[in-house]
């Protein structure tokens, strides 16, 4: 089983910034994706950012330019730093994990119990 873990959220002024961690563990032979999502209330959960084993990372037009994912293979981690946050960018936000338990098992998505992440002055 594999577990997902974040970390990082808060409250934070508009301007301000934002580090969010989430990181994977238990029987993992191998991670190909890792990413964010957010959902804000009466919204559908939407992809922020994704970033593969091979460092390609792909982001949320909403996003770009003001928030960067960056993954330690080594550690089956990955961040999101969140700069000049934006009173819309008031979510709760998940870890998804893209990865295989075993080496001849199917690929499973995995996500974490998301954390809170409030925007406001």
């Amino acid at each position: 089983q594999v577990q997902v873990v974040e970390s990082g959220g808060g409250l934070v002024q508009p301007g301000g910034s934002l580090r969010l961690s989430c990181a994977a563990s238990g029987t993992i032979f191998s991670i190909y994706v890792m990413g964010w999502y957010r959902q804000a209330p009466g919204n559908q959960r939407e992809l922020v950012a994704t970033i593969t084993n091979g460092g390609s990372t792909n982001y949320a037009d909403s996003v770009k330019g003001r928030f960067t994912i960056s993954m330690d293979n080594a550690k089956n981690t990955v961040y999101l730093q969140m700069d000049s946050l934006k009173p819309e960018d008031t979510a709760v936000y998940y870890c998804n994990v893209d990865a295989k338990p075993f080496r001849f098992s199917v690929t499973y998505k995995y996500w974490g119990q998301g954390t809170q992440v409030t925007v406001s002055s």
